[in-house]
Formats: structure tokens, C-alpha cells, sequence
């Protein structure tokens, strides 16, 4: 019964860290050249957004700025690449961790 259960929660785990986004839309799957110009063109938006006076914005137009930055950055970290693990991925290290020690 022991064993079951530890067979069932290390597939559960499995299970969760499988990625759940298609590799077409992988921005990292995109040659080099393409990725620079896009993080190019999001730097030079973020740089006109922070010349802007946001002292004569109004409240609803310095919302929407506040958003589109937000945006811009989560896009260039996704576009910057990296390393990402899954709450899955995490739990299933622990585990092999304690297990193997």
C-alpha cells in the first residue's frame, strides 16, 4: 500500500511538471537576430515611456502606461530566455532528493 501510494505521487508529480505551452509559440525558437530586434524595440518603448511627463497624464492614460510596462517587462524577460522550473519540477528534485539521501 506504502509503495502504491509512493508510485501515485511521484507520477502526480510528473504529471505537473510537464510544460503546458506548445513550442511554436517558444519565443526562444526564434533565431537570435529576431529575438535581439525584438527585446531592441521593447528597450526603445520603455525608454520613450520614461521620457514621457507623466505629470500632465491623466489618471486613466498613467493606468494604461503603468500596464503596458508591466507588459513589456514580462514579455522581455519570456524573450530573454532562462531557466524556469514548475512547482512539479521543484517538488520532484525534493523528493529524489530525500529519497536518494
Amino acid at each position: 500500500m506504502k509503495k502504491a501510494f509512493r508510485v501515485l505521487f511521484v507520477l502526480a508529480i510528473i504529471a505537473l511538471s510537464v510544460p503546458t505551452t506548445s513550442f511554436a509559440s517558444d519565443p526562444n525558437s526564434l533565431p537570435i537576430e529576431h529575438r535581439e530586434a525584438q527585446l531592441q524595440k521593447l528597450n526603445e518603448r520603455l525608454k520613450e515611456i520614461e521620457a514621457m511627463d507623466i505629470k500632465k497624464l491623466s489618471k486613466e492614460e498613467k493606468k494604461a502606461l503603468r500596464g503596458e510596462v508591466k507588459k513589456i517587462k514580462k514579455e522581455m524577460k519570456v524573450v530573454s530566455g532562462g531557466v524556469y522550473l514548475s512547482v512539479g519540477a521543484i517538488l520532484l528534485i525534493a523528493l529524489l532528493l530525500i529519497l536518494l539521501a
